[in-house]
């Protein structure tokens, strides 16, 4: 009597000629997972539509709506007991929906039975909070439990703001790069880019600006200082009054303790370590949001005698005016991924440019469900990236 054997088969590479980046075209069989758009907007669909067709799968069956009190309703319309389930999910403006469209999507999921549910998130949001501040909280790391509870077993994800935001996760994180991406970008689309310096627009950013210019041959200049106070001066206490206790109040066992005096912070004006003049700027960051420090830098490095000013980052978030600042500064160009939809931006300011992802990310999925090893995604990738 013949086996029986039940299961998902695994898929298999053809023998085709390489893709750009290096990938191979993939011709992925459709049994043994599902891949699912947790978001109701069209715009935030764009990339999951771009990873399933490069898979070769149709996208999953779904329908996530809002009620008319503002609650999210999900409704799986498709089996998915014994399969691993996939759900990408790219934040728009309204991030807090966003997070309740996947921990929804995800619950339905595990209560529907699904072998693993895996997260699929470009940009991870909240991960600016990941550190103490006065008396705030971890936002980050309440939004990993949030997930984990919600049923999530592994997540894909791309330049986390901090590498340590993994460890904040009881189960697996892939925290793939978008830097080979971008520095093809400045290979095949930037003229000259030999003339070019790689910019560090704080110190915080100088391994990853080292990280790009050792790859790319060049020249590393940071900046170090600020032009003016930010609010992030109010939130590390840096303009904080010097603690003083009253006369009055006295500590049993400490009396008369007296403290060190405490010298309050104070950055000094912007200045500029290593040679612009006559040189392309190509400033490199991880999330390109509120632009007025990108602004900023981009003036100082006009003084300096740079002749073009490039903004190179993973995640274009570009809130508020943000394109419209953008297209009045001195910037030539900004260049993002599309982990974060943001066509309406790209309208505002043809600054804007845009390098598609979704090549890595379908990769990631594949090979996660292969159970096969992602190392070849970080090949000549530092640590520091």
């Amino acid at each position: 009597m013949p086996i029986r054997r039940f299961g998902g088969h695994r898929s298999l590479v053809s023998q085709s000629p390489k893709l750009s980046y290096g990938f191979a075209k993939m011709n992925v069989s459709k049994s043994g997972y599902r891949v699912f758009s947790a978001n109701s907007t069209t715009a935030c669909t764009e990339l999951a539509k771009k990873i399933t067709e490069r898979l070769g799968v149709e996208l999953g069956k779904s329908l996530v709506y809002q009620e008319p009190n503002r609650e999210t309703r999900v409704d799986v319309k498709e089996s998915v007991r014994g399969q691993d389930i996939f759900i990408i999910q790219t934040i728009p403006r309204d991030v807090n929906t966003a997070i309740m469209e996947l921990l929804v999507m995800a619950y339905a999921l595990k209560t529907s039975c699904a072998k693993n549910i895996i997260g699929v998130i470009p940009y991870f949001p909240y991960s600016k909070q990941c550190k103490m501040r006065k008396r705030g909280s971890i936002v980050c790391k309440l939004l990993a439990s949030m997930l984990a509870k919600a049923g999530l077993t592994h997540i894909i994800t791309m330049d986390l703001h901090q590498k340590e935001i993994q460890g904040f996760f009881s189960f697996p994180v892939d925290n793939l790069r978008a830097s080979p991406f971008l520095i093809q970008y400045i290979q095949e689309e930037i003229p000259d880019y030999r003339n070019a310096i790689i910019v560090a627009k704080s110190p915080s950013a100088a391994k990853r600006a080292q990280s790009y210019a050792e790859r790319l041959r060049l020249g590393l200049a940071v900046m170090h200082g600020e032009a003016h106070h930010s609010e992030l001066d109010m939130v590390d206490g840096r303009n904080s009054p010097p603690f003083s206790p009253p006369s009055s109040r006295t500590t049993q066992g400490h009396t008369g303790l007296e403290l060190p005096l405490m010298m309050a912070k104070e950055k000094p004006p912007i200045t500029v370590v290593g040679d612009v003049g006559g040189r392309i700027a190509i400033i490199v960051d991880d999330i390109i949001d509120d632009v007025e420090d990108f602004v900023a830098a981009a003036e100082i490095l006009k003084e300096r005698g740079a002749y073009k000013i490039y903004i190179m980052a993973t995640h274009g978030l570009l809130s508020a005016d943000a394109p419209r600042i953008i297209e009045e500064s001195a910037i030539d160009e900004v260049v993002v991924t599309n982990t974060v939809p943001h066509e309406v931006q790209k309208l505002q300011c043809p600054k804007i440019k845009t390098v598609d992802v979704s090549m890595i990310l379908a990769e990631a999925i594949r090979r996660t469900h292969n159970g096969e090893s992602m190392a070849y995604l970080f090949r000549n990738i530092a640590v520091d990236d």
